[in-house]
């Protein structure tokens, strides 16, 4: 689901339902340019478990609350 929407936005851990309320951006600096951005959506209680997934490959860039995140695609 794209965070910049105002649908109800749906946690990306596998199994979850749980509302999102964190952005995780990421990259794969093998098939991504530097400045692309992919997003996935975390509820509180796999927010951590995401980002080390993410970290420890190196591809978490930035975790942004959800409205936060919508209100700057909407600048």
């Amino acid at each position: 689901m794209d965070p910049v929407t105002n649908d109800p936005a749906v946690c990306s851990a596998k199994g979850c339902r749980s509302a999102a309320v964190w952005v995780l951006a990421w990259n794969n600096p093998k098939l991504h340019t530097p400045e692309r951005r992919k997003t996935w959506l975390a509820c509180e209680e796999h927010r951590a478990h995401l980002s080390d997934f993410l970290g420890m490959r190196n591809f978490l860039k930035d975790v942004v609350a959800l409205e936060t995140w919508r209100a700057r695609e909407r600048e």
